[in-house]
Protein backbone atom coordinates (compact mmCIF):
# COMPACT_ATOMS: atom_id res chain seq x y z
CA UNK A 1 0.00 0.00 0.00
CA UNK A 2 1.64 3.33 -1.09
CA UNK A 3 1.27 6.68 0.13
CA UNK A 4 -1.89 7.75 -1.51
CA UNK A 5 -3.70 4.73 -0.76
CA UNK A 6 -2.98 5.47 3.28
CA UNK A 7 -5.81 7.35 5.76
CA UNK A 8 -3.67 10.96 5.74
CA UNK A 9 -3.48 12.23 9.81
CA UNK A 10 -3.19 15.68 9.89
CA UNK A 11 0.27 16.61 10.76
CA UNK A 12 -1.09 17.60 14.44
CA UNK A 13 -2.78 14.53 14.93
CA UNK A 14 0.79 12.37 14.23
CA UNK A 15 1.94 14.82 16.34
CA UNK A 16 -0.60 14.92 19.61
CA UNK A 17 -1.88 11.30 19.32
CA UNK A 18 -0.24 8.36 18.93
CA UNK A 19 -3.07 6.06 20.23
CA UNK A 20 -5.06 6.90 16.73
CA UNK A 21 -2.03 7.13 14.76
CA UNK A 22 -1.46 3.00 16.18
CA UNK A 23 -5.08 2.00 15.75
CA UNK A 24 -5.45 3.54 12.06
CA UNK A 25 -2.08 2.57 11.25
CA UNK A 26 -2.94 -1.08 12.40
CA UNK A 27 -5.72 -1.55 10.06
CA UNK A 28 -3.77 0.29 7.01
CA UNK A 29 -1.39 -2.59 8.05
CA UNK A 30 -3.82 -5.32 7.81
CA UNK A 31 -5.21 -3.97 4.40
CA UNK A 32 -1.80 -3.79 3.09
CA UNK A 33 -1.47 -7.74 4.00
CA UNK A 34 -4.35 -9.10 1.97
CA UNK A 35 -3.22 -6.01 -0.85
CA UNK A 36 -0.67 -8.22 -1.16
CA UNK A 37 -1.44 -11.87 -0.48
CA UNK A 38 -4.07 -11.15 -3.17
CA UNK A 39 -1.69 -9.38 -5.72
CA UNK A 40 0.56 -12.95 -5.58
CA UNK A 41 -1.64 -14.92 -6.87
CA UNK A 42 -1.19 -13.15 -10.10
CA UNK A 43 -4.01 -10.73 -10.62
CA UNK A 44 -3.75 -7.00 -11.95
CA UNK A 45 -5.46 -4.06 -9.61
CA UNK A 46 -6.91 -0.78 -11.62
CA UNK A 47 -4.69 1.94 -9.61
CA UNK A 48 -5.80 2.83 -6.07
CA UNK A 49 -9.32 4.98 -6.35
CA UNK A 50 -11.08 5.54 -3.01
CA UNK A 51 -12.98 8.27 -3.88
CA UNK A 52 -14.89 6.26 -6.92
CA UNK A 53 -16.07 9.70 -8.39
CA UNK A 54 -17.46 8.92 -11.45
CA UNK A 55 -19.82 5.73 -9.71
CA UNK A 56 -20.97 8.57 -7.40
CA UNK A 57 -22.05 11.44 -9.58
CA UNK A 58 -23.50 9.25 -12.01
CA UNK A 59 -25.41 7.67 -9.23
CA UNK A 60 -26.21 11.55 -8.49
CA UNK A 61 -27.28 11.59 -11.95
CA UNK A 62 -29.74 8.58 -11.83
CA UNK A 63 -31.27 9.88 -8.38
CA UNK A 64 -32.21 13.36 -10.23
CA UNK A 65 -33.93 11.25 -12.23
CA UNK A 66 -36.12 9.24 -10.21
CA UNK A 67 -33.43 6.35 -9.54
CA UNK A 68 -34.31 5.02 -5.70
CA UNK A 69 -30.19 4.64 -4.38
CA UNK A 70 -30.54 1.95 -2.07
CA UNK A 71 -28.47 0.29 1.07
CA UNK A 72 -25.99 3.05 1.04
CA UNK A 73 -25.42 2.83 -2.75
CA UNK A 74 -24.55 -0.31 -2.87
CA UNK A 75 -28.26 -0.80 -5.23
CA UNK A 76 -29.43 1.61 -7.42
CA UNK A 77 -33.48 0.95 -9.08
CA UNK A 78 -35.43 2.72 -11.14
CA UNK A 79 -39.23 1.04 -12.25
CA UNK A 80 -39.88 -2.44 -10.63
CA UNK A 81 -37.85 -4.06 -8.47
CA UNK A 82 -38.19 -7.61 -7.69
CA UNK A 83 -39.51 -9.09 -4.14
CA UNK A 84 -36.36 -11.69 -3.90
CA UNK A 85 -34.19 -8.31 -4.34
CA UNK A 86 -36.28 -6.08 -2.03
CA UNK A 87 -35.65 -9.22 0.29
CA UNK A 88 -32.18 -9.81 -0.22
CA UNK A 89 -31.13 -6.40 1.78
CA UNK A 90 -34.17 -6.18 4.15
CA UNK A 91 -35.13 -7.64 7.64
CA UNK A 92 -36.96 -10.95 6.52
CA UNK A 93 -35.93 -14.16 6.14
CA UNK A 94 -35.32 -14.62 1.96
CA UNK A 95 -33.53 -18.16 1.35
CA UNK A 96 -31.96 -19.69 -2.15
CA UNK A 97 -31.48 -22.97 -2.82
CA UNK A 98 -29.80 -25.88 -5.54
CA UNK A 99 -30.61 -28.97 -6.70
CA UNK A 100 -26.84 -29.59 -7.78
CA UNK A 101 -23.80 -27.56 -9.00
CA UNK A 102 -23.87 -29.23 -12.11
CA UNK A 103 -24.54 -26.81 -15.32
CA UNK A 104 -24.30 -27.58 -19.09
CA UNK A 105 -22.59 -24.03 -19.49
CA UNK A 106 -18.70 -23.35 -19.05
CA UNK A 107 -19.49 -19.51 -18.17
CA UNK A 108 -15.62 -17.86 -17.40
CA UNK A 109 -17.17 -15.91 -14.72
CA UNK A 110 -19.11 -18.65 -12.66
CA UNK A 111 -18.74 -18.37 -9.32
CA UNK A 112 -19.52 -22.06 -8.23
CA UNK A 113 -15.98 -23.54 -8.33
CA UNK A 114 -15.14 -20.95 -5.76
CA UNK A 115 -17.83 -22.79 -3.72
CA UNK A 116 -17.19 -25.00 -0.53
CA UNK A 117 -18.40 -28.53 -1.67
CA UNK A 118 -18.63 -27.64 -5.37
CA UNK A 119 -17.19 -31.03 -6.16
CA UNK A 120 -19.12 -32.72 -4.18
CA UNK A 121 -22.49 -31.27 -5.25
CA UNK A 122 -21.89 -31.88 -8.42
CA UNK A 123 -21.75 -36.18 -8.22
CA UNK A 124 -24.23 -35.71 -5.36
CA UNK A 125 -27.45 -33.48 -4.94
CA UNK A 126 -28.25 -31.24 -2.61
CA UNK A 127 -30.86 -32.64 0.02
CA UNK A 128 -32.92 -29.50 -0.83
CA UNK A 129 -36.31 -31.16 0.68
CA UNK A 130 -34.46 -31.78 4.09
CA UNK A 131 -33.62 -27.97 3.97
CA UNK A 132 -37.11 -26.58 3.21
CA UNK A 133 -38.52 -28.74 5.90
CA UNK A 134 -35.62 -27.04 7.77
CA UNK A 135 -36.50 -23.77 6.94
CA UNK A 136 -40.33 -24.12 7.71
CA UNK A 137 -39.42 -25.00 11.46
CA UNK A 138 -37.96 -21.43 11.81
CA UNK A 139 -39.26 -18.73 13.77
CA UNK A 140 -40.46 -16.78 11.17
CA UNK A 141 -41.36 -18.36 7.64
CA UNK A 142 -39.31 -17.11 4.46
CA UNK A 143 -40.60 -13.86 2.66
CA UNK A 144 -39.19 -15.27 -0.58
CA UNK A 145 -37.13 -18.81 -1.60
CA UNK A 146 -34.92 -19.41 -4.89
CA UNK A 147 -33.90 -22.08 -6.69
CA UNK A 148 -30.60 -21.63 -8.20
CA UNK A 149 -27.84 -23.79 -9.33
CA UNK A 150 -25.77 -25.14 -11.17
CA UNK A 151 -28.41 -25.57 -13.89
CA UNK A 152 -32.07 -26.40 -12.00
CA UNK A 153 -33.87 -27.23 -15.46
CA UNK A 154 -31.20 -30.07 -15.79
CA UNK A 155 -32.98 -31.59 -13.44
CA UNK A 156 -37.19 -30.28 -14.76
CA UNK A 157 -38.71 -32.89 -12.90
CA UNK A 158 -36.84 -32.06 -9.15
CA UNK A 159 -37.30 -28.26 -10.13
CA UNK A 160 -41.26 -28.66 -10.37
CA UNK A 161 -41.30 -30.68 -7.21
CA UNK A 162 -38.71 -28.45 -5.42
CA UNK A 163 -41.85 -25.49 -6.03
CA UNK A 164 -45.04 -27.45 -5.16
CA UNK A 165 -42.75 -28.24 -1.80
CA UNK A 166 -41.65 -24.87 -1.40
CA UNK A 167 -46.08 -23.33 -1.93
CA UNK A 168 -47.02 -26.30 0.01
CA UNK A 169 -45.10 -25.16 2.98
CA UNK A 170 -45.13 -21.36 2.52
CA UNK A 171 -47.80 -20.83 0.97
CA UNK A 172 -47.33 -16.67 0.71
CA UNK A 173 -43.74 -17.28 -0.41
CA UNK A 174 -42.25 -15.42 -3.23
CA UNK A 175 -40.71 -18.43 -5.51
CA UNK A 176 -38.19 -17.74 -8.16
CA UNK A 177 -36.06 -19.55 -10.34
CA UNK A 178 -32.12 -18.66 -11.95
CA UNK A 179 -31.76 -20.36 -15.44
CA UNK A 180 -29.89 -19.89 -18.24
CA UNK A 181 -33.05 -20.15 -20.12
CA UNK A 182 -31.93 -22.64 -23.04
CA UNK A 183 -33.74 -25.81 -21.93
CA UNK A 184 -37.37 -24.15 -20.95
CA UNK A 185 -40.10 -25.04 -23.42
CA UNK A 186 -44.03 -24.24 -23.18
CA UNK A 187 -44.56 -27.56 -21.17
CA UNK A 188 -42.41 -27.17 -19.00
CA UNK A 189 -43.30 -23.77 -18.51
CA UNK A 190 -46.75 -24.43 -17.75
CA UNK A 191 -45.50 -27.00 -15.45
CA UNK A 192 -43.61 -24.10 -13.32
CA UNK A 193 -46.53 -22.07 -13.33
CA UNK A 194 -48.85 -24.97 -12.18
CA UNK A 195 -45.72 -25.75 -9.22
CA UNK A 196 -46.37 -21.49 -8.17
CA UNK A 197 -43.19 -20.53 -9.59
CA UNK A 198 -43.53 -16.51 -9.01
CA UNK A 199 -40.37 -15.44 -10.74
CA UNK A 200 -38.13 -16.76 -13.55
CA UNK A 201 -34.23 -15.23 -13.75
CA UNK A 202 -33.10 -15.14 -17.35
CA UNK A 203 -29.09 -15.27 -17.80
CA UNK A 204 -27.99 -13.57 -20.72
CA UNK A 205 -24.34 -14.53 -21.79
CA UNK A 206 -22.99 -11.77 -24.22
CA UNK A 207 -20.57 -14.09 -25.33
CA UNK A 208 -23.33 -16.93 -26.44
CA UNK A 209 -23.55 -17.33 -30.41
CA UNK A 210 -26.09 -15.73 -31.95
CA UNK A 211 -28.49 -18.39 -32.34
CA UNK A 212 -27.87 -19.43 -28.63
CA UNK A 213 -29.26 -15.96 -27.47
CA UNK A 214 -32.13 -15.94 -29.94
CA UNK A 215 -33.21 -19.32 -28.00
CA UNK A 216 -32.48 -17.89 -24.56
CA UNK A 217 -34.67 -14.94 -25.58
CA UNK A 218 -37.48 -16.47 -27.50
CA UNK A 219 -37.67 -18.72 -24.36
CA UNK A 220 -38.33 -15.86 -22.60
CA UNK A 221 -40.97 -14.03 -24.38
CA UNK A 222 -42.50 -17.37 -24.32
CA UNK A 223 -42.30 -17.08 -20.20
CA UNK A 224 -44.08 -14.21 -20.21
CA UNK A 225 -47.32 -15.99 -21.00
CA UNK A 226 -46.45 -18.53 -18.06
CA UNK A 227 -45.03 -16.79 -15.13
CA UNK A 228 -45.81 -13.19 -13.27
CA UNK A 229 -42.55 -12.16 -13.30
CA UNK A 230 -39.72 -12.49 -16.07
CA UNK A 231 -36.53 -11.16 -14.90
CA UNK A 232 -32.95 -10.93 -16.54
CA UNK A 233 -29.97 -11.23 -14.63
CA UNK A 234 -26.47 -10.85 -15.56
CA UNK A 235 -22.96 -9.01 -15.33
CA UNK A 236 -22.24 -6.87 -18.06
CA UNK A 237 -18.89 -6.81 -18.75
CA UNK A 238 -16.90 -4.08 -19.65
CA UNK A 239 -16.40 -3.12 -23.23
CA UNK A 240 -19.76 -4.53 -24.42
CA UNK A 241 -21.34 -1.07 -23.88
CA UNK A 242 -23.50 -0.76 -27.62
CA UNK A 243 -24.41 -4.56 -26.91
CA UNK A 244 -25.77 -4.52 -23.94
CA UNK A 245 -27.71 -0.96 -24.92
CA UNK A 246 -29.26 -3.30 -27.67
CA UNK A 247 -30.75 -6.44 -25.17
CA UNK A 248 -31.78 -3.35 -23.44
CA UNK A 249 -34.11 -2.47 -26.14
CA UNK A 250 -35.04 -5.60 -26.85
CA UNK A 251 -36.08 -6.34 -23.83
CA UNK A 252 -38.11 -3.31 -23.96
CA UNK A 253 -39.88 -4.20 -26.51
CA UNK A 254 -40.44 -7.78 -25.59
CA UNK A 255 -42.10 -6.44 -22.33
CA UNK A 256 -39.68 -8.14 -19.94
CA UNK A 257 -40.63 -6.75 -16.16
CA UNK A 258 -37.20 -5.88 -15.46
CA UNK A 259 -33.38 -6.54 -15.36
CA UNK A 260 -30.90 -7.16 -12.51
CA UNK A 261 -27.50 -5.51 -13.79
CA UNK A 262 -24.99 -7.21 -11.65
CA UNK A 263 -21.61 -5.78 -10.98
CA UNK A 264 -18.65 -8.52 -13.16
CA UNK A 265 -16.70 -9.90 -10.16
CA UNK A 266 -13.56 -12.58 -10.37
CA UNK A 267 -14.38 -16.14 -8.78
CA UNK A 268 -10.16 -16.35 -7.74
CA UNK A 269 -10.14 -19.65 -10.32
CA UNK A 270 -9.25 -18.55 -14.03
CA UNK A 271 -7.40 -15.46 -14.17
CA UNK A 272 -5.74 -15.86 -17.28
CA UNK A 273 -9.36 -15.65 -18.98
CA UNK A 274 -9.54 -11.95 -17.55
CA UNK A 275 -6.24 -10.93 -18.14
CA UNK A 276 -6.86 -11.83 -21.66
CA UNK A 277 -10.13 -9.62 -21.80
CA UNK A 278 -7.90 -6.71 -20.68
CA UNK A 279 -9.88 -6.69 -17.38
CA UNK A 280 -8.49 -5.18 -14.04
CA UNK A 281 -9.85 -5.41 -10.69
CA UNK A 282 -11.17 -2.85 -8.38
CA UNK A 283 -8.93 -1.27 -5.79
CA UNK A 284 -9.59 -1.31 -2.96
CA UNK A 285 -11.45 -4.40 -3.50
CA UNK A 286 -14.21 -3.23 -0.72
CA UNK A 287 -14.50 -1.09 1.47
CA UNK A 288 -14.86 -3.38 5.14
CA UNK A 289 -12.34 -6.43 5.11
CA UNK A 290 -14.53 -9.85 5.87
CA UNK A 291 -14.60 -13.63 5.31
CA UNK A 292 -17.52 -12.76 3.15
CA UNK A 293 -19.32 -15.87 1.73
CA UNK A 294 -20.54 -14.88 -1.46
CA UNK A 295 -18.12 -16.74 -3.81
CA UNK A 296 -17.71 -13.84 -6.64
CA UNK A 297 -14.67 -12.47 -4.90
CA UNK A 298 -13.22 -9.51 -6.56
CA UNK A 299 -15.43 -6.53 -8.43
CA UNK A 300 -13.57 -5.81 -11.87
CA UNK A 301 -12.55 -2.41 -12.39
CA UNK A 302 -15.25 -0.44 -14.52
CA UNK A 303 -18.41 -2.61 -14.03
CA UNK A 304 -20.23 -0.43 -11.60
CA UNK A 305 -19.61 2.37 -13.77
CA UNK A 306 -20.78 0.56 -16.92
CA UNK A 307 -24.12 -0.90 -15.36
CA UNK A 308 -24.66 3.03 -14.05
CA UNK A 309 -24.17 4.29 -17.44
CA UNK A 310 -26.40 1.88 -19.00
CA UNK A 311 -29.21 2.58 -16.33
CA UNK A 312 -28.82 6.59 -16.92
CA UNK A 313 -28.90 5.94 -20.65
CA UNK A 314 -32.10 4.08 -20.08
CA UNK A 315 -34.00 6.90 -18.43
CA UNK A 316 -32.72 9.34 -21.65
CA UNK A 317 -34.31 6.63 -23.98
CA UNK A 318 -37.54 6.01 -22.10
CA UNK A 319 -37.31 2.76 -21.67
CA UNK A 320 -39.97 1.10 -19.64
CA UNK A 321 -38.10 -1.52 -18.62
CA UNK A 322 -37.50 -2.35 -14.45
CA UNK A 323 -33.65 -1.39 -13.85
CA UNK A 324 -31.88 -2.80 -10.93
CA UNK A 325 -27.72 -2.21 -10.24
CA UNK A 326 -26.57 -5.13 -7.36
CA UNK A 327 -23.00 -4.39 -6.69
CA UNK A 328 -20.76 -7.14 -5.26
CA UNK A 329 -20.97 -5.05 -2.03
CA UNK A 330 -25.39 -5.47 -1.67
CA UNK A 331 -24.36 -9.09 -1.80
CA UNK A 332 -22.09 -8.78 0.79
CA UNK A 333 -24.38 -6.58 3.01
CA UNK A 334 -26.85 -9.39 2.92
CA UNK A 335 -24.51 -11.06 4.51
CA UNK A 336 -23.83 -8.93 7.56
CA UNK A 337 -27.25 -7.68 7.99
CA UNK A 338 -28.33 -11.26 8.57
CA UNK A 339 -25.60 -11.64 10.77
CA UNK A 340 -25.84 -8.28 12.89
CA UNK A 341 -29.35 -7.97 12.21
CA UNK A 342 -30.52 -10.08 14.82
CA UNK A 343 -28.73 -8.55 17.67
CA UNK A 344 -28.27 -5.19 16.79
CA UNK A 345 -28.92 -4.03 20.39
CA UNK A 346 -26.01 -6.49 21.98
CA UNK A 347 -24.63 -3.16 23.42
CA UNK A 348 -26.01 0.50 24.28
CA UNK A 349 -22.82 2.08 22.91
CA UNK A 350 -22.94 0.67 19.49
CA UNK A 351 -25.58 1.50 16.68
CA UNK A 352 -27.12 -0.56 14.03
CA UNK A 353 -26.25 1.42 10.76
CA UNK A 354 -28.71 1.06 7.98
CA UNK A 355 -26.65 1.69 5.41
CA UNK A 356 -23.70 -1.17 5.36
CA UNK A 357 -25.53 -3.04 8.14
CA UNK A 358 -22.35 -3.29 10.27
CA UNK A 359 -22.57 -2.44 14.36
CA UNK A 360 -21.32 1.07 14.37
CA UNK A 361 -19.84 3.20 17.39
CA UNK A 362 -17.54 6.45 17.74
CA UNK A 363 -14.02 6.63 18.63
CA UNK A 364 -11.31 9.03 20.40
CA UNK A 365 -8.34 8.45 21.44
CA UNK A 366 -5.37 9.83 24.04
CA UNK A 367 -5.40 13.49 24.62
CA UNK A 368 -9.08 13.54 22.84
CA UNK A 369 -10.28 11.18 25.44
CA UNK A 370 -11.21 13.23 28.68
CA UNK A 371 -12.55 16.71 26.49
CA UNK A 372 -14.84 14.35 24.50
CA UNK A 373 -16.18 12.30 27.36
CA UNK A 374 -16.93 15.97 29.01
CA UNK A 375 -18.49 17.27 26.64
CA UNK A 376 -20.63 14.48 25.57
CA UNK A 377 -21.73 13.82 29.17
CA UNK A 378 -22.91 17.81 29.30
CA UNK A 379 -25.13 16.87 25.95
CA UNK A 380 -26.48 13.84 27.99
CA UNK A 381 -24.77 11.05 26.59
CA UNK A 382 -23.93 8.47 29.51
CA UNK A 383 -22.64 5.09 28.07
CA UNK A 384 -18.91 5.00 27.27
CA UNK A 385 -16.58 2.01 26.53
CA UNK A 386 -13.20 3.21 28.11
CA UNK A 387 -10.46 0.73 26.77
CA UNK A 388 -7.04 1.59 29.03
CA UNK A 389 -4.75 -0.79 26.37
CA UNK A 390 -5.69 1.22 23.49
CA UNK A 391 -6.16 4.30 24.96
CA UNK A 392 -9.88 4.67 23.35
CA UNK A 393 -13.22 5.92 24.84
CA UNK A 394 -15.54 4.71 22.32
CA UNK A 395 -19.63 5.84 22.66
CA UNK A 396 -23.05 5.55 20.84
CA UNK A 397 -22.53 6.85 16.92
CA UNK A 398 -25.72 9.36 17.08
CA UNK A 399 -22.87 11.91 19.18
CA UNK A 400 -20.10 11.81 16.25
CA UNK A 401 -21.10 15.27 15.55
CA UNK A 402 -21.53 16.28 18.77
CA UNK A 403 -17.70 15.36 19.39
CA UNK A 404 -16.38 16.51 15.81
CA UNK A 405 -17.47 20.14 17.20
CA UNK A 406 -15.05 19.73 20.80
CA UNK A 407 -11.62 21.17 20.96
CA UNK A 408 -9.11 18.96 23.15
CA UNK A 409 -7.36 20.79 25.93
CA UNK A 410 -4.57 21.88 23.76
CA UNK A 411 -7.29 23.15 21.36
CA UNK A 412 -6.83 21.29 18.49
CA UNK A 413 -9.89 20.33 17.39
CA UNK A 414 -10.58 16.26 18.59
CA UNK A 415 -10.24 13.31 15.29
CA UNK A 416 -13.37 11.11 16.21
CA UNK A 417 -13.11 7.95 14.56
CA UNK A 418 -16.00 5.50 13.33
CA UNK A 419 -15.44 1.62 14.39
CA UNK A 420 -17.43 -0.99 11.87
CA UNK A 421 -18.15 -4.33 13.59
CA UNK A 422 -19.66 -7.48 13.26
CA UNK A 423 -21.17 -9.33 15.66
CA UNK A 424 -19.10 -13.20 16.38
CA UNK A 425 -19.89 -15.76 18.96
CA UNK A 426 -17.10 -16.49 21.33
CA UNK A 427 -16.56 -18.42 24.66
CA UNK A 428 -18.93 -16.92 26.80
CA UNK A 429 -21.07 -15.99 24.20
CA UNK A 430 -21.73 -13.26 21.80
CA UNK A 431 -19.19 -10.10 21.00
CA UNK A 432 -18.81 -7.86 18.60
CA UNK A 433 -15.51 -7.89 16.53
CA UNK A 434 -13.85 -4.63 15.01
CA UNK A 435 -13.22 -4.90 11.17
CA UNK A 436 -12.27 -1.15 10.58
CA UNK A 437 -11.20 1.65 11.93
CA UNK A 438 -11.27 5.29 9.73
CA UNK A 439 -11.20 8.83 10.41
CA UNK A 440 -14.56 10.30 10.56
CA UNK A 441 -13.87 12.81 7.56
CA UNK A 442 -13.26 9.57 5.93
CA UNK A 443 -16.18 7.72 6.94
CA UNK A 444 -19.68 7.28 4.96
CA UNK A 445 -22.12 8.50 7.20
CA UNK A 446 -23.97 6.37 9.65
CA UNK A 447 -27.35 6.00 9.10
CA UNK A 448 -29.40 5.36 12.12
CA UNK A 449 -32.86 4.78 10.72
CA UNK A 450 -33.96 2.46 7.68
CA UNK A 451 -33.99 5.55 4.73
CA UNK A 452 -34.24 2.34 2.19
CA UNK A 453 -37.32 0.99 4.04
CA UNK A 454 -38.94 4.11 3.08
CA UNK A 455 -37.98 4.73 0.17
CA UNK A 456 -39.06 1.51 -1.37
CA UNK A 457 -42.46 1.90 0.22
CA UNK A 458 -43.11 5.46 -1.34
CA UNK A 459 -42.00 3.78 -4.44
CA UNK A 460 -44.45 1.08 -3.75
CA UNK A 461 -42.16 -1.98 -3.57
CA UNK A 462 -43.39 -4.13 -0.40
CA UNK A 463 -42.89 -7.62 0.34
Amino acid sequence: MNDAQQTQIPRCGKDRNPALRRALELYQGIEADHMRVLESSGVSFAPYDEERREARLLMAQLEKKGARIRNGGASVARGHLSRGCLACTGSCVSRTYALSNNCHRDCFFCFNPNQKGFAYYCDNPFPWREQLDELAQGDRPPACVALSGGEPLLYPDEACAFFARARELFPACHLRMYTSGDLLDRELLARLRDAGLDEIRFSVKQDDPDDMQERVLANMEAALGFIPTVMVEMPPIPGTEDQMKELLVRLDHMGVHGINLLEFAYAMWNWPVFESLGLTLRNPPCHVLYDYEYAGALAVQGSEELCLRLMLWACDQGLELGMHYCSLENKHRAQIRTINGRHASIDRRYAFDYGDFFMKAGVVFGPDRTAVRDALKAQGCADFLEDEEADSTSFHPKWLEAASRVRAGDGVCVQPCVSSNVVVEREGGLALRELKLELLSKAPAVQLDDATARADRAAGDVL
